[in-house]
């Protein structure tokens, strides 16, 4: 079993850092607390190669596979953690879902500015009563000539305040087989914007509102019966939160120990407290022992999509471990740590919402207690006997 990096991983690794070090770093604190999108990023990714690494070349992609996109997010993210939401829009998001399943037309109207920097695509799932039970979702695509009228809405859309192209989850029919989802883009007749809301984050989003769109049937991604197809795409984008989750956890991991190294307190630097040196054991321990179980989820999947089980387990670990360095970090850094003249706080606040972004953590327990036994467990409770 081979625990490094091929010669050509590396050598991409160290591209991008060197990317990342020259071009992002010395704004990562600025750019962390501007509301605004970092388009300037975006193109700059765009002409360095760093968005739709996974696509097929013939699409206008690099060809890459998901490990490589794994390697792209963890370095942006160490280095500049809001930059690294940039490439998870150009790479993992519900850009990455599309090119799974659309068809040659529909690459060819919208991939283009996306792969440029010049669009983003937003994924509209969650609704006010279908969260993490998100087949209960009441959006609904209603037949209407040779195509469909979309009526609901949607919340905690990210990436909603600038999107020009949205994938919305809707339902075509009952059950979970009637769910499958639409492409519409910002401006369409009947498509609206809620007032903007703010994450925790700092993000905005806004809520959608669907009063009667017309969808022709060339905006249709999958019909009834698409629901499993779209969870299995949406697992790409839960192994770009797993990374950035735990590269965040580095990021805050390296401000803190340079922090340490240099900082005196009782006549002596902060490293030489065994308290604060069990601390950033803990931190290491979790941080690699994440990284492998990423690590095995993209590896696994090469240049198709992850299995379920791995990428639950991946981010059960991600997040967990990210949290415990950015929570630590900040711990050993106190009021410093604690202002937002450095990274860390930011990073604590970026790795929370993950937590519940992608799949809550209960859920995944759930979903990796599946695996474990071989069986669903539903959380719906039973029906009565007749």
């Amino acid at each position: 079993m081979e625990f490094r990096l091929t010669a050509e991983q590396r050598a991409f690794q160290e591209s991008v850092r060197r990317f990342a070090e020259r071009h992002l770093a010395a704004d990562a604190v600025a750019r962390a607390h501007r509301d605004a999108f970092p388009w300037d990023v975006a193109r700059l990714m765009a002409a360095n190669g760093l968005f739709g690494i996974m696509l097929d070349e013939r699409d206008g992609g690099q060809g890459g596979s998901l490990m490589d996109a794994v390697i792209a997010a963890e370095e942006i993210a160490k280095v500049c953690p809001r930059s690294a939401d940039v490439l998870q829009a150009g790479n993992f998001g519900a850009f990455r879902t599309i090119a799974e399943y659309a068809t040659p037309a529909q690459k060819e109207r919208w991939f283009a500015p996306l792969l440029a920097g010049e669009a983003i695509c937003a994924v509209g799932m969650t609704e006010p009563e279908a969260g993490s039970a998100l087949t209960d979702l009441r959006s609904t695509c209603t037949p209407d000539g040779n195509g469909y009228r979309l009526n609901g809405g949607k919340v905690f859309t990210s990436n909603s305040d600038d999107a020009a192209v949205f994938l919305i989850y809707c339902r075509f029919g009952p059950g979970t087989e009637g769910i499958g989802s639409v492409i519409i883009e910002r401006g369409m007749e009947g498509f609206t914007l809620g007032p903007p809301r703010r994450y925790m984050n700092g993000e905005i989003w806004r809520p959608l509102h669907f009063d009667n769109v017309f969808i022709p049937p060339e905006h249709v991604l999958l019909k009834e019966g698409g629901f499993r197809k779209q969870i299995a795409g949406f697992n790409i984008e839960r192994v770009g939160n797993s990374a950035r989750s735990r590269a965040v956890g580095e990021c805050a991991f390296r401000i803190a120990r340079e922090h340490a190294e240099t900082r005196m307190q009782f006549g002596r630097r902060l490293m030489e407290f065994q308290g604060l040196q069990w601390k950033f054991a803990e931190m290491r321990v979790a941080l690699d022992a994440a990284q492998l179980l990423l690590y095995r989820a993209a590896a696994n999947a090469g240049r198709g999509l992850p299995d379920p089980q791995e990428v639950a387990i991946a981010k059960y670990a991600c997040n967990q471990a990210g949290w415990l360095a950015v929570n630590e970090a900040m711990q050993v850094m106190g009021g410093t740590g604690y202002s937002d003249d450095v990274l860390v706080e930011y990073c604590l606040r970026k790795v929370r919402g993950w937590m519940i972004a992608g799949g809550s953590l209960e859920m995944l327990r759930n979903r990796i207690a599946e695996g474990v036994f071989g069986r669903p467990f539903p959380q719906r409770p039973p029906r009565p006997a007749p």
